[in-house]
């Protein structure tokens, strides 16, 4: 029923679920739920999806309830590209399915514990016999799915995860050209319009910046009104289209954007943010630790071992386990107080 929903409601233009490529291992059909559905629910109850709510987005540690953190972030991301979606008459569930499952290869402190373990592995183990050359949480995000979690997604879903990531690169009108399916351009769009704007909602809270710069005010003076107008601008300019459009003064706008938060809140000197150094600092010593022969827990083995366990840790697992191994305790602490 609710595949033949789809194909009298959907645009001509959706990816439709009964018209999916498959799974890498064929499996029963459920009796309730598309490929896609099922796809999100997997994803959802996963452990990898669950410790997020304890990684970073672009605040490490943040004493206040009120920062976003990688899960936040995903939901967010999530309800963009679902409303973007739902008015261009795309597939809500394969871009949900997408969005939830698009960060779940970050590493703990988020990007700064993405750049030191892509930068440990090119520096030290850099040729390497089953040493992956560097780390991309994209590419990570899948490797947990398909391989540590063995969740067999869709292959429309797949695809979406694996390539949704444009680090700093400019957007561009060819972002909103479909690799896949038109869904997966959502949320790859979606993304950015979900981080600049939180980002800089988090960076006023904190007192990193104290105003928007004047160029950006004609988004809107509150992230709601910032977020409309990103999705506006894409809804107008995505219907009837065979590609997720953005009209060339947004692009320029959130272009410039994007850099302003570089400049002024991701890179600036001194950083705002000085606990991004240690936090490279104990991610890159983790790894060379659980990277040494006999030192990772039963389940994991070999620098590709390291990795996993090392990416999967949440912000403050990784704290714990660095203050285990390389902080010294009180020698005493174990002994009888009487003695």
């Amino acid at each position: 029923m609710i595949e033949e929903r789809e194909r009298a409601t959907l645009s001509p233009r959706a990816m439709l679920a009964s018209e999916s490529a498959g799974r890498p291992r064929p499996e029963p059909h459920d009796p309730i739920r598309t490929c896609f559905q099922r796809d999100r629910d997997r994803i959802l109850h996963s452990k990898a999806f669950r410790r997020l709510k304890h990684k970073t987005q672009v605040f490490i540690a943040p004493s206040g309830d009120h920062y976003r953190t990688r899960l936040t972030h995903t939901l967010e991301v999530s309800q963009i590209a679902r409303t973007v979606s739902r008015a261009l008459r795309l597939n809500e569930d394969l871009t949900e399915a997408i969005a939830l499952g698009h960060d779940v290869g970050h590493t703990p402190f988020g990007h700064a514990g993405e750049q030191a373990l892509d930068a440990v592995l090119r520096e030290s183990f850099a040729g390497v016999t089953g040493a992956p050359q560097g780390f991309r949480h994209y590419e990570h995000s899948l490797r947990i799915l398909d391989v540590l979690a063995n969740l067999n997604l869709s292959e429309e879903v797949r695809a979406g995860i694996g390539g949704h990531s444009k680090g700093r690169k400019d957007l561009s009108a060819h972002d909103g050209e479909p690799t896949s399916t038109l869904e997966a351009a959502v949320v790859r769009i979606s993304d950015r319009i979900a981080y600049l704007c939180h980002d800089l909602d988090d960076a006023l809270r904190s007192g990193v910046i104290s105003g928007v710069p004047a160029e950006f005010q004609a988004l809107g003076e509150t992230q709601g009104q910032r977020i409309s107008a990103m999705v506006m601008d894409v809804i107008a300019h995505s219907e009837d289209r065979d590609a997720i459009g953005i009209s060339d003064e947004m692009i320029g706008t959130m272009n410039a954007l994007k850099e302003w938060l570089f400049e002024h809140v991701y890179l600036r000197d001194p950083h705002p943010m000085g606990q991004v150094t240690k936090a490279k600092h104990v991610v890159r010593a983790l790894f060379l630790h659980f990277a040494e022969p006999g030192n990772l827990p039963e389940g994991f083995e070999g620098v590709q071992g390291a990795v996993d366990y090392v990416a999967g840790m949440t912000d403050r697992f990784a704290i714990q386990t660095y203050q285990r191994l390389f902080v010294p305790s009180d020698f005493t602490s174990g002994l009888d107080p009487f003695v």
